[in-house]
């Protein structure tokens, strides 16, 4: 029998789509069939990789936790609310064997579905300084430990006390295109919340440097960046989900951060060897003049895939299971 699985990413920033597209391609790989819900700027690339996604209602905490703290009552939460409940319906009337998800809003909605969940994040407490968002993940990271058959924790940093226990460690996850590109200079890969983005290409130019901005205005969307990162002499971003890219591309990576869950990232990052972390424009310029050593990291895509189909493929063959399909 070939297994249902559902695959959700959470609505905030591409990157999120791009991550859970990957283990969707790999589970497919596996002989599993496949459906999609996720929502928000990651739409667009999860139908430019041949999906038709479910598009439940988005949230958006980092804009309203930042510039809007009325907000999250008064938007967020509600839309969260909606959220779970629309996740809810698209599972009963999917009917999957299991949920494979990095969205807090999909696990709480296959608990009520009682759907088989696997979780992919690395949003945990040792990311944040601020007393309520630490809290508030680690109650999030408590209660994904507890309904979930695993929880996968995508890192390229050395083990440390931030990173929580109980996990599954594993490799970062890149969605891997094969599309040919160009040869690439100065590959800039702004979050939605980078800010200073064209003053910075700027700089970046009049030091002599070719850049590529991706989203700019000549950028035309792809299907995977992974290609185009693969092909740069260098990165700069924001992101974790370029970070993770650029780990398994092989490609010197500088990140400077702007939300508060990026910084937390590149305070785990700092030290690692591939990347240098910055505050400022000009550290950027300093830091493409005299690039970090290659990264070197395999793809941890596989090891999800490979997890989640062997719990799978052994609870089909069990006894109580045949039984059950008679």
């Amino acid at each position: 029998m070939t297994p249902r699985i559902a695959v959700a990413h959470y609505p905030e920033g591409a990157g999120h789509a791009t991550r859970m597209l990957a283990v969707a391609w790999a589970v497919e790989e596996r002989g599993a069939t496949v459906t999609v819900a996720g929502g928000g700027p990651g739409t667009r690339f999860i139908r430019m990789n041949g999906y038709e996604p479910y598009v439940p209602t988005p949230v958006d905490f980092i804009n309203t936790r930042q510039f809007d703290t009325g907000g999250v009552i008064t938007d967020s939460v509600p839309s969260a609310v909606r959220r779970v409940y629309d996740l809810v319906r698209w599972l009963r009337r999917e009917s999957p064997v299991a949920l494979v998800t990095d969205d807090m809003f999909a696990t709480m909605a296959a608990t009520l579905t009682r759907t088989p969940v696997y979780n992919l994040t690395h949003n945990t407490p040792g990311l944040y300084t601020r007393l309520l968002e630490r809290t508030a993940t680690t109650v999030l990271t408590r209660y994904h430990r507890l309904i979930s058959r695993s929880f996968f924790y995508p890192a390229v940093w050395e083990s440390c006390s931030a990173d929580p226990s109980g996990v599954v460690r594993v490799p970062p996850i890149a969605l891997e295109g094969d599309d040919d590109t160009p040869e690439i200079d100065v590959l800039l890969v702004p979050s939605v919340y980078s800010s200073g983005v064209s003053a910075l290409a700027s700089r970046l130019r009049a030091a002599g440097r070719d850049v590529t901005r991706v989203g700019g205005p000549t950028w035309e969307p792809v299907a995977s960046l992974f290609p185009y990162i693969a092909s740069a002499t260098i990165v700069v971003c924001s992101g974790y989900s370029t970070v993770m890219e650029a780990a398994v591309a092989g490609t010197p990576c500088v990140v400077r951060p702007f939300t508060d869950e990026q910084r937390g990232v590149t305070r785990l990052l700092s030290g690692t060897d591939g990347f240098t972390v910055v505050e400022t424009s000009r550290e950027v310029t300093e830091s493409v003049a005299d690039p970090p050593t290659c990264p070197d990291f395999e793809n941890g895509t596989d090891i999800i895939a490979d997890r989640v189909m062997a719990d799978i493929e052994a609870e089909q063959s069990s006894p109580r299971s045949t039984a059950r399909d008679r």
